[in-house]
């Protein structure tokens, strides 16, 4: 995993105006699929429009047995294992796919994932019983029958600290599965950019990449429907202290009409701009490539 990079990308797009390799390289990712219905079938919207693109699934969540049937058989998706350690939603949770005797300090009284990261940190958290739930959810999904080229955290818990890390590092190099944020991309979100204005900050983010850069964009679609509704995160900074119980619904419909919106695809095309995969990437320059990143500040 330390190794450092030593082949060149060579994955730019031959476009007009534009010399082989110059053009800047972008992954769409979008998250959460097995969350709900909701998410499952606006990722289904973007999948159809059947442009390259990188999908994560929550195996440790209800709905995953539907998002596997909603990417099966699409070779243009690259799917990863988004790895879960929290379920942080009121009145909707999930616990370990390794069951709760297995895994207890990972747990609520009741038998579900802590809800957020000072849970989480502020339990004596057994990293053997990390490292056994993580390796369930990667085996569930190996099992589901599609195939799985990534691996990510849910919410950044799974390598919060050099320990965990190193764990999701350990069970990465033994499935062989690539790492986000491994390659050195630079990496953007709509997270914090209001429902209105999501499809115009997407479009800047392709029109700001410059030549021979590889990006990341990491989108959070769902559908703005009485399920996705109910849905509510208190420590979402989205919330911001108010209890309006359809912003996650708003937000997630914003950034799916953003991603298969026309102006979108219309500023890919003049960027010159290559859609790309954690398969291609794992493929060139390779899965040794990778290179741990910069731990974030807490």
């Amino acid at each position: 995993m330390k190794l450092r990079i030593g082949l060149l990308l060579c994955l730019g797009l031959v476009a007009v105006g534009l010399q082989a390799g110059k053009a800047p390289r972008l992954l769409i990712r979008i998250d959460d699929l097995g969350m709900t219905h909701a998410v499952n079938m606006a990722a289904q919207q973007v999948v159809e429009q059947g442009f390259p693109l990188n999908a994560t699934v929550m195996f440790a969540c209800p709905w995953y047995q539907e998002a596997v049937a909603v990417l099966k058989d699409k070779p243009q998706v690259s799917v990863g294992v988004h790895l879960v350690l929290n379920s942080e939603w009121v009145n909707y949770r999930w616990g370990p796919v390794a069951g709760v005797c297995a895994v207890p300090s990972l747990v609520d009284e009741n038998g579900f994932f802590w809800a957020n990261h000072k849970l989480f940190d502020a339990h004596a958290i057994k990293l053997p019983e990390v490292e056994a739930e993580l390796r369930a959810q990667l085996q569930r999904a190996l099992r589901s029958g599609i195939r799985i080229d990534s691996m990510d955290p849910h919410m950044g818990t799974a390598t919060g600290t050099p320990e965990l890390r190193a764990i999701s590092e350990k069970l990465a190099n033994e499935y062989q599965l690539a790492q986000p944020h491994y390659f050195g991309e630079i990496a953007g979100s709509l997270f914090e950019e209001q429902p209105e204005n999501k499809t115009k900050a997407l479009v800047k983010f392709v029109e700001d990449m410059k030549d021979d850069g590889l990006y990341l964009m990491v989108i959070h679609t769902g559908l703005e429907d009485p399920e996705m509704n109910a849905l509510r995160d208190a420590d979402n900074v989205l919330m911001q202290g108010k209890k309006d119980e359809s912003v996650v619904s708003r937000h997630r419909h914003a950034e799916l009409k953003a991603l298969i919106s026309e102006e979108f695809k219309q500023a890919v095309k003049k960027r010159g701009a290559k859609l790309i995969t954690y398969r291609d990437l794992a493929k060139k320059p390779g899965l040794l490539a990778m290179k741990r990143p910069e731990m974030p500040k807490k």
